[in-house]
């Protein structure tokens, strides 16, 4: 069978590369064709245009750039009907991702899988309006999920977390090949977001937060897609590693972490490195403001919201600030109550995640789903 996939960053690139090493494993005929990046291009996809053509967050990015993000849109949806795919699977990338359902289900008909759900808990939860009329099935990989969309009458399955099979697998290979040598040193590692804005936005802060601490080892660990000048330009002088395609090679090494928001925290909290969440936000006090009363969780980082508590401190928007990560990020660097705490709250979200095999339950689903159709 014929399966388009459509991923808009480095983490749905991950997941969705595995997702369809999974299928073709179910259904060794399988196609795939896709909007997404380079790891799904190498697990056996045809890549229609890439992810970082794309990625723009931010309300001010997202204006300045609509024109392209529109087109890209129009582009994805034209290749899906001429290539006739047997299933459209997206790949959370809300926005982009539920325009392009609401399309196919209109004008095609093919059925539409979303692995990674879009967190419209977070807010826009009226897109639940949309999931229900365009997306046929939805595979979620937060446990939590599961109630929030029963809530809203629309059912989901739980198939784990990809991101347990992802560090399970890497910590299984015996051939892996660390990020540098040993040193001697405690190493911080700063994991600064997988996107320009983002970035730009967090480094410099992170960057003045660990200047001048003593016996330590900053290693920034570099997302894909970004070229090497575009980190120079925010490094300068500091002294800092810089460590490309091997961010859990970095983690597994790490004694402690600064984490931009997303993914990353989950992964950090995996390999068991205290940290601290970082995300700084354009719009100073407004920014706050709308945080404050639009955001419907209480908690930002998966490692929070997964446990339903504060396990890891969350500094965000103004709150981002150096004074406050040097104040959070000292304890976590000797054997305080506050590591303690923290890797304690790791070992009960692991136990709420459950086992690895996500993206085997979701491919085998996908696949049964299609055949009984």
């Amino acid at each position: 069978m014929k399966y388009y996939l459509v991923a808009g960053e480095a983490s749905g690139d991950l997941h969705a590369s595995n997702l369809m090493k999974s299928i073709a494993r179910t259904d060794p005929s399988a196609q795939f064709r896709c909007f997404g990046g380079d790891m799904m291009q190498k697990a056996g996809g045809t890549l229609v245009m890439h992810y970082r053509d794309l990625a723009y967050m931010g309300f001010v990015p997202v204006i300045t750039h609509l024109g392209t993000i529109l087109g890209g849109a129009r582009m994805c949806f034209r290749d899906i009907q001429k290539w006739q795919p047997d299933a459209v699977i997206l790949i959370d990338y809300p926005g982009f991702n539920l325009s392009i359902a609401k399309k196919v289900r209109r004008h095609l008909g093919v059925p539409v899988f979303y692995y990674i759900s879009p967190k419209i808990w977070a807010w826009k939860s009226w897109r639940i309006k949309g999931i229900r009329r365009n997306v046929d099935a939805m595979f979620s990989i937060l446990p939590f999920e599961v109630d929030w969309f029963r809530r809203h009458n629309y059912a989901v399955t739980y198939v784990g977390n990809p991101t347990v099979d992802e560090i399970t697998a890497y910590k299984a290979d015996k051939n892996r090949k660390p990020a540098f040598e040993d040193d001697g040193r405690r190493v911080i590692a700063l994991l600064a977001g997988s996107r320009r804005q983002e970035i730009s936005r967090n480094l410099p802060v992170m960057l003045e937060s660990i200047k001048n601490i003593d016996c330590i080892r900053p290693v920034l660990a570099c997302a894909p897609g970004i070229e090497p000048e575009f980190y120079d330009s925010f490094i300068g002088d500091y002294e800092i590693e810089k460590v490309y395609g091997n961010t859990f090679g970095v983690l597994e090494s790490a004694y402690a972490a600064l984490v931009t928001s997303g993914t990353a925290t989950l992964e950090t909290a995996l390999f068991g490195v205290p940290q601290v969440v970082c995300y700084k936000v354009p719009g100073g006090p407004a920014a706050d403001l709308f945080r404050r009363f639009c955001i419907k969780v209480k908690y930002v980082s998966l490692v929070n919201l997964i446990s339903f508590s504060e396990v890891v401190p969350e500094l965000l928007g103004d709150d981002m600030n150096v004074q406050n990560v040097r104040e959070y990020l000292t304890p976590l660097l000797s054997n305080t109550i506050e590591r303690r705490m923290q890797l304690e709250g790791y070992t009960q979200m692991k136990n709420i995640l459950g086992p690895a095999g996500a993206p085997n339950r979701a491919a085998d689903e996908i696949v049964k789903l299609l055949r009984n159709k």
